[in-house]
């Protein structure tokens, strides 16, 4: 009985250990004042911020593209970070299993601002809103892009041109 007492509490103790690390995967920005410095950072590198949501059949098709392409050009200053228009009410359920699953090695966070329509023209006036969408920036340039990327030598083949200028 104390050994099955004693198994019992280990197991608790590493599902909630590993919980606590799950939740961590993740950084929450509640409003889109907070998230604005995603879209303004000023270190020396190129900046690939791809919207996306899990329920996002054309989000999901392209989000690989997105992960090779941070790991391919990490040591050329290239960050990829992937901002998640999920609900906050399906982190833990969604959001978080769906990184996990498809071992997602780029920065995720979540804008759980759901007043799309006060920060949308914040992000690109020539934004509609429609998802995926991509922003690219460094220090003197700046791409938005409404559309799927139909492959990764497409994604990269912008990149290139875009360390380039």
């Amino acid at each position: 009985m104390k050994a099955y007492l004693l198994l019992s509490f280990m197991v608790l103790a590493i599902t909630g250990y590993s919980q606590a690390t799950n939740d961590d995967l993740i950084k929450v920005y509640d409003t889109f004042e907070d998230f604005s410095e995603v879209l303004t950072k000023s270190e020396d590198k190129t900046y690939v911020i791809n919207f996306w949501a899990t329920w996002c059949k054309p989000c999901i098709a392209e989000l690989p593209f997105f992960d090779n392409l941070g790991e391919e050009y990490k040591n050329r200053d290239v960050e990829v970070i992937l901002v998640s228009l999920d609900f906050r009410d399906r982190i833990k359920k969604s959001l978080i299993p769906f990184v996990e699953k498809n071992n997602i090695k780029s920065e995720v966070v979540l804008l759980a601002d759901t007043k799309t329509n006060d920060w949308i023209d914040k992000v690109d006036s020539s934004w509609s809103g429609a998802i995926p969408a991509t922003l690219i920036y460094d220090q003197e340039s700046y791409q938005f892009l409404e559309h799927e990327f139909e492959s990764y030598e497409e994604l990269k083949s912008l990149i290139e041109q875009f360390i380039k200028s």
